[in-house]
């Protein structure tokens, strides 16, 4: 296959074709990029006619999956609109700042295996491989978590205690 006398060939008409189909520029230039793309990966064979009609056929098929998706995309965003977010309140991130310095100081209070513990699980690992992680049978993880939860929980109160004795 002569790639470049195909390119040559082929390309400005498959542009055209998917500037035509999108009605965007930007798109049908990525589009037919991404068909000569797969052409030159894939490596298909046949007649130069076969092989424009493989590029027509794969960018058709590109564009029509991104309008797809990019219709997906505003159906959700209509049904649940994001809306920005208004300056924060400064009174709300001071509170938030003064609970995370809390829990901070009352994980640091812990033992290395409590921390670690607590932190992995939050991050989403699974019982096996929080075991493997402190080193200790599977079956134990369930029983440490509570164990370090609890003591967490009680650090957490000492800390709410002393911030209110010294406040």
């Amino acid at each position: 296959m002569d790639f470049d006398g195909l390119f040559d060939s082929f390309y400005p008409k498959l542009r055209r074709y998917c500037h035509r189909l999108t009605g965007d520029p930007d798109l049908g230039d990525d589009a037919a990029q991404e068909a000569f793309v797969r052409l030159l990966e894939r490596g298909p064979t046949g007649t130069d006619d076969g092989l424009r009609s493989w590029l027509f056929t794969v960018a058709t098929h590109l564009i029509r999956d991104r309008a797809r998706v990019s219709e997906n995309r505003r159906r959700l965003l209509d049904g649940n609109p994001v809306l920005p977010a208004g300056p924060p309140d400064p009174e709300e991130e001071v509170v938030r700042e003064e609970r995370r310095e809390r829990a901070r100081r009352a994980l640091a209070v812990l033992s290395h295996r409590d921390r670690s513990l607590l932190l992995m699980r939050e991050e989403g690992l699974s019982y096996k491989e929080l075991a493997a992680a402190v080193d200790v049978a599977p079956g134990s993880v369930g029983t440490l978590l509570a164990r370090a939860r609890r003591r967490f929980a009680a650090a957490l109160e000492e800390e709410r205690d002393g911030d209110e004795s010294s406040g």
